[in-house]
């Protein structure tokens, strides 16, 4: 089974199979954090302009890191009611935890733009870049907020995902892109070789240095 050696390679493999594609005026959005470097890549060999998106778990209480649904900076949350009756929760339940993550989405969308604006999705064919695709729940709120702007056509793109989020995805998407889908998947990163962290720092680095591909 496919293992990549870190985010850029994913994201080089990830651009040739892109790439392949015919595309409408495209615009890649790197999913903050770990999906902006693998955009990078993507959208450097396509030509396209760089943009970021933001979206955050909002964990199951006491277990941060158990998602139970997702919210970005502006768009409504989103939650898997499978789990949340599974835990004995409701969205209103979640209502602290919902507030609490917006307003990190907030604060680092604004400030991974830096004061720039962000650019239109109408008419364009979006591809929403992660590096990867585990449960779904934040690529689904982030592929609502760019279907929200009207874009031609919204693709989710990863080097890898689990086969059951992948083909959930397809209600959300108009198509993915999954270089592989391993049917023992367990976790983004055992199928990168280096995965470490990728900070704001890194976000910021990437975004100053691609320019955001604008003009």
């Amino acid at each position: 089974m496919r293992v990549f050696a870190d985010r850029e390679d994913g994201g080089r493999q990830l651009a040739e199979e892109l790439n392949r594609r015919g595309w409408t005026d495209p615009l890649v959005l790197g999913l903050a954090r770990g999906g902006v470097p693998v955009a990078a890549v993507v959208a450097r060999r396509l030509g396209a302009e760089l943009d970021v998106a933001v979206a955050r778990k909002i964990g199951a209480p006491g277990r941060r890191e158990f998602g139970v649904g997702a919210v970005t900076p502006d768009g409504p949350a989103i939650y898997d009611e499978t789990i949340l009756r599974g835990l004995k929760l409701t969205a209103a339940g979640m209502a602290r935890a919902e507030h609490r993550e917006r307003g990190e989405a907030r604060r680092r969308l604004e400030r991974y733009r830096d004061g720039r604006p962000a650019i239109g999705f109408a008419g364009r064919d979006v591809i929403l870049v992660d590096d990867g695709l585990a449960t779904g729940v934040t690529a689904t709120a982030a592929l609502r907020d760019v279907r929200s702007g009207k874009p031609r056509t919204v693709v989710f793109a990863a080097p890898v995902g689990a086969p059951d989020a992948a083909a959930g995805l397809l209600r959300e998407a108009d198509d993915v892109v999954c270089l592989t889908e391993p049917p023992d998947f367990r976790a983004v990163g055992q199928w990168y070789a280096d995965f470490r962290q990728t900070s704001d720092e890194d976000v910021l680095d990437t975004l100053l240095h691609l320019g955001e591909h604008r003009g």
